[in-house]
Formats: structure tokens, sequence, C-alpha cells
């Protein structure tokens, strides 16, 4: 062994970084960057990090305010641990967790004792579904954009990601429904891509087949029939990446764009809670409406990209079956 044999260059240093979901990506990249923070002012070794600094930065991370001054979630603490790992384990170097996960459960019981619930985006099963495409304007250029948003993200059991990255090319329309190819996804992180089958629906409003295709021929008349299949409308109506078109960005919208017309559409709705819709939204009720409708475990996880053994589709799966299969169901009540 020599040392060049342990020298990265830049160029393969970013290949390194970008193999994460861009996503993923941002996150632990800020994650990683305040453990590197925190252990220099304790005078602590990041790379690689003993079990007792980890535990510590456990400890560290309870007690340390959000921005909204409210205690982190754990789920966020986790994230800052998976992201601790999972560098040490591209570095080669073995990280002893349990101590600091032992720390970290202890802050779920404290947590949870004070009665604080991670915050999780309402289902939009079927009903609040349509009361979302009800308050849409399906004569404007933005609400039939919204429609298509909804109703794919719906269908899809899609993520936000997903839905922003979609180009027009991807939608192919059989006999059967729409074939949706998803070139990329968090589960998918190697870009294999995966094309996902999406039958028609039996309402027009919320028909996938129908939204698409009436959105598809819009962009059409405008001139547009390749490129992002989502795309910002401007306060004149105009697409974005057309010519005229207002506006920051290119043409493709952002997941904050796609969470917007969530919570904007959930808004107009009247619904309970509008504010907390995000594009997840769309994710778990699609999800949840499957599983009340008696989809297997394994046909809901494939379709929404997740893994069969996600405790996410498992929950998803036991709200559904807590009324269906309720043992005080008939008991003479």
């Amino acid at each position: 062994m020599t040392p060049a044999d342990d020298e990265l260059t830049e160029q393969t240093r970013a290949r390194i970084a970008g193999g994460f979901a861009a996503n993923t990506g941002r996150a632990y990249r800020r994650d990683w960057i305040a453990f590197e923070s925190w252990c220099l002012e304790q005078g602590r070794t990041a790379m690689p990090a003993s079990a007792a600094t980890l535990a510590e930065y456990v400890t560290h991370l309870a007690a340390t305010p959000t921005r909204r001054g409210t205690p982190p979630a754990p789920s966020t603490i986790e994230r800052a641990l998976g992201c601790i790992q999972s560098r040490h384990k591209l570095a080669g170097h073995t990280l002893d967790a349990r101590v600091a996960r032992l720390a970290l459960r202890d802050y779920r019981r404290e947590y949870a004792a004070a009665g604080k619930r991670t915050r999780r985006a309402p289902a939009a099963e079927v009903d609040i579904l349509r009361r979302l495409i009800d308050a849409t304007d399906a004569q404007t250029l933005t609400g039939l954009r919204d429609r298509a948003v909804l109703v794919l993200g719906f269908a899809l059991m899609g993520r936000r990601s997903e839905l922003v990255a979609l180009d027009i090319d991807d939608i192919v329309v059989t006999r059967d429904g729409l074939e949706v190819t998803i070139r990329m996804s968090k589960t998918d992180q190697d870009a294999r891509g995966e094309t996902v089958p999406v039958p028609y629906g039996s309402h027009p409003d919320t028909c996938p087949v129908r939204v698409v295709q009436a959105w598809i021929a819009v962009l059409a008349e405008a001139g547009v029939t390749s490129g992002p299949l989502l795309r910002g409308v401007d306060r004149h109506g105009r697409l974005s990446g057309t010519d005229k078109a207002t506006g920051r960005g290119g043409a493709r919208m952002s997941g904050h764009g796609i969470n917007l017309i969530v919570r904007r559409a959930a808004e107009k709705a009247g619904l309970p809670d509008a504010e907390k819709f995000t594009a997840h939204s769309l994710r778990a009720g699609g999800a949840t409406a499957a599983a009340r409708n008696g989809a297997p475990v394994s046909a809901i996880a494939r379709h929404g990209r997740w893994s069969e053994n996600s405790p996410v589709v498992h929950g998803y799966v036991r709200q559904a079956d807590k009324w269906r299969d309720n043992p005080m169901r008939g008991v003479g009540l």
C-alpha cells in the first residue's frame, strides 16, 4: 500500500456525493456539516467517531430546539444518525451506534410522554381527492395543471420528486390506461427505471387517463410536445418554458410547487387542517384507498415503489384494517 492508494480526486468525491438521491443528499450534507461543527466545538473526532461521541451527539440534538422553537422530532435525529453511519461506511470505518440508539429510544419515550406526535400529512383518500379536484377550475390552464398533479400524485402513489421529474415522453396511453415511466426514485437510486401502469378511472374528473390526456393536449396547443410534463403557469396564464412566460427558474416545477398546489386546493376546499396537506397526502391517500379496497401489501408496495417490508406500507394497511377487521364490529353493542 502507498499513500496514493487512499487518495480520492475531487471528481471522484463529487461522484460519491452524487450517489445519494438528490433530496437525501441535501439533508445528509446539512446533517454531516452540523455533526462536524459540533465535534470541532467539543474537541471530538468526527471521523472515525466513537460510540460515546455518537451517543453524546444524540443528547445534544434532543436538547436543541428547531427553528420554530419546538423539540426536534425523533425522526430528525434518526436521519442524522443514518447520515453519520453512512459516511463512516463509505469511508471504510465501523461505527458502533447501539448506545446512541438506546439514547434515541429514551428520547422517543420522552417525546411521546410530553404529548408530542410526529407531524404527518393527512391522507387524501378518494372522497378528499374529489373535494380537491372540485376546488380547481377546469377552465383555466392552472386548474388543468393542478388536476393533473392531484390525480397523478394519487394514482401513482407518487413522491413529489417523482412527479416533478416526469417528462411528457414518460407518459404512454394504452388501451388499458397509462404507462408512466419513473426514471429514478428514492428506492431506485441506481436509476434503473420502472414503468407504472395506471388504469382508467370511473369518474371523468378523477380518471388519470382523461385528466392527463387533457393536460397534454393543452401543452400541445401551446406548442409544447416534449420536456417537463408539470410546468409553472405565470400570472398571465402562460406556461413556463414558452415564449414571453415570466417567472424565475426553468420550465420544470419544483417539489415545493407541488406542495403548494395540494395545500392551496385543500384551503379552497375548506378541508380541516388544510395547512397540513402536502404532496405526501396524495401518496398516502392512494395507498390507504388501495388497502381499504383489499389490495395486498405486495401490490401496494410495488405500485408505490416501497420496500415490501416497509413499515410505512404496513401502516397504511393497518389504518384500513383497524375498521374493516375491528373485533368489536357486529358483536351486538
